[in-house]
């Protein structure tokens, strides 16, 4: 247990959490909406400060960036907890656990030195903050992320883009990259599917940009809930609106946890939102879940030769000459490409 960063207090030993933008009021005894942060007689602890539910590695790929590090691994670390209540949740056992099982919080005592030890020792060249959402273990985060920067490792948050502009801002420092999950472009959605409002997440990805921390974004696409054509152009005109660099990742969902009513996403649905993506001036748009079937590679923006052959997390081919395209020299986005 440790303190949290990030609060208020408040009268009558309340406090206003300042971590995400739920800014939850929290009184005394009680948690935050995520589960993991208790109010004990006037001050605000985190419960989850070293205790990773699941460490392991990763390509990073499968975060998925595709412009950071190409083909490298990331040590991936969680803890339970989750400021997001989404009803497709592939991670739902941890990510809702302190819900489900209140006064409960598992995992393992793996201190941040630990962490970056293990990552140093794997060969990792990044630590990912992932599987739940790393604004909930922030404290953890932060004191490894700054570790981590000492030692030469990136660091990377897989995240719901929910952080306050005050933690994200405080991280950034340390945040080498993220990828933000763009759930859909209506408000309706992300009240319904997922207890949040989307115009928040709009915000944050806004704040990455201006903060110069490297950005992906992906979206779930879900038939009947968020595959609506004007809807995604509506992403991909916002995203190129930030920066036509940005990739956008968009993916095919299967059917988990709450939502069991809609169908597998299928290849075409993906191939069209593709083309959205295109039409809306996005340089590099991708097609997660479905290996072979091309929309996996990296393409040069300027000339449309081939940069990097994937299959699913695997590269194998890759044609980016010291950060540029070996056809035409044009200068490709990303960190380390």
């Amino acid at each position: 247990m440790s303190e949290a960063m990030f609060y208020t207090p408040l009268d009558s030993n309340r406090v206003r959490c300042r971590l995400c933008q739920h800014f939850c009021r929290i009184d005394d005894g009680r948690r935050g909406l995520c589960g993991v942060r208790e109010n004990r007689a006037g001050k605000l602890y985190s419960l989850v400060y070293g205790r990773a539910v699941s460490a392991g590695i990763d390509p990073i790929e499968k975060k998925p960036l595709f412009h950071l590090q190409p083909g490298s691994t990331s040590f991936s670390i969680a803890t339970v907890g989750c400021n997001f209540t989404c009803r497709h949740c592939q991670n739902w056992q941890i990510a809702q656990y302190p819900q489900a099982h209140p006064g409960d919080i598992p995992g393992k005592g793996l201190p941040p030195e630990a962490v970056v030890a293990q990552a140093r020792a794997a060969g990792c060249a990044s630590i990912s903050y992932t599987y739940t959402e790393p604004t909930v273990f922030f404290e953890y985060a932060y004191d490894t992320a700054k570790l981590a920067t000492g030692a030469g490792i990136k660091n990377v948050f897989v995240s719901n883009g929910y952080i306050s502009a005050e933690a994200l801002a405080g991280i950034s420092p340390y945040l080498d990259a993220a990828n933000i999950d763009l759930k859909a472009f209506n408000d309706e959605f992300y009240r319904k599917i997922c207890g949040a409002k989307l115009q928040p997440v709009l915000d944050t990805i806004r704040l990455h940009k201006k903060l110069g921390i490297w950005l992906e974004v992906t979206t779930l696409i879900i038939p009947g809930y968020n595959d609506d054509e004007a809807d995604l152009r509506g992403i991909a005109e916002f995203i190129a609106s930030v920066g036509s660099e940005i990739p956008w990742h968009v993916s095919a969902f299967y059917p988990t946890h709450k939502l069991l009513d809609a169908p597998h996403t299928s290849a075409k649905i993906l191939r069209r939102a593709r083309q959205i993506g295109k039409d809306a001036g996005l340089r590099y748009v991708y097609e997660g879940n479905i290996p072979g079937e091309g929309g996996e590679n990296s393409y040069c923006y300027a000339c449309g030769e081939l940069l990097i052959e994937r299959y699913g997390f695997s590269i194998r081919k890759n044609l980016i000459s010291n950060g540029c395209c070996r056809h035409c020299a044009a200068v490709i986005d990303g960190v380390g490409m």
